[in-house]
């Protein structure tokens, strides 16, 4: 069964503004996150330590610390904002693709990261999904599906597509200091 909360429609805020580079999206919150009210919280999911390994941030994150991505052009937001648990345990009814899109429309990032295969099937409706860099954008968007990080799926476990979406940033950041 789902858990949810009725005291606050988004269990963890997103962390959005206008033209990120990169805007990684989830399923929903683990147990573990909605308790700490910060994203990919549970201390086995490689999340963070990813992210500092491929690039991304300059030094290891704790969950605390996700609202400084902004500041590196990295969003945050999940497909379900109102339930919490592993994807098995998730309400069909509560994912939100249809949400998702609007939020891409509204605040234009340059490329999605859906964290896990799932995220991806259900935000880019197709049904098996590959890793890496989508043939298709979404909403303007890049699209990169990475293996998930979370510490149940260790063994689907590979770090390339998410150094594919890190050159990406990469490549954009470098760009704009060109320009500048």
């Amino acid at each position: 069964m789902p858990r949810a909360s009725s005291r606050n429609r988004h269990l963890v805020p997103d962390l959005l503004a206008p033209g990120l580079d990169l805007v990684f999206c989830g399923t929903a919150p683990s147990p573990a996150s909605f308790k700490a009210r910060a994203y990919y919280a549970n201390p086995g999911n490689a999340f963070w330590p990813t992210l500092f390994a491929v690039g991304l941030t300059p030094e290891r994150f704790a969950p605390s610390r996700y609202p400084e991505l902004l500041t590196l052009g990295i969003g945050l937001t999940d497909l379900n904002k109102t339930e919490y648990g592993s994807d098995h345990e998730l309400s069909a009814g509560a994912m939100d693709p249809a949400s998702l899109r609007a939020k891409l429309r509204r605040f234009r990032p340059a490329a999605i990261a859906f964290t896990s295969k799932n995220a991806a099937a259900l935000g880019l409706a197709i049904t098996a999904p590959a890793y890496g860099r989508q043939p298709e954008a979404i909403e303007g968007a890049v699209a990169f599906v990475l293996a998930s990080p979370s510490g149940r799926a260790r063994s689907f476990w590979t770090i390339e597509p998410w150094r594919q979406a890190a050159a990406f940033v990469a490549e954009r950041r470098s760009l704009r200091e060109r320009a500048a």
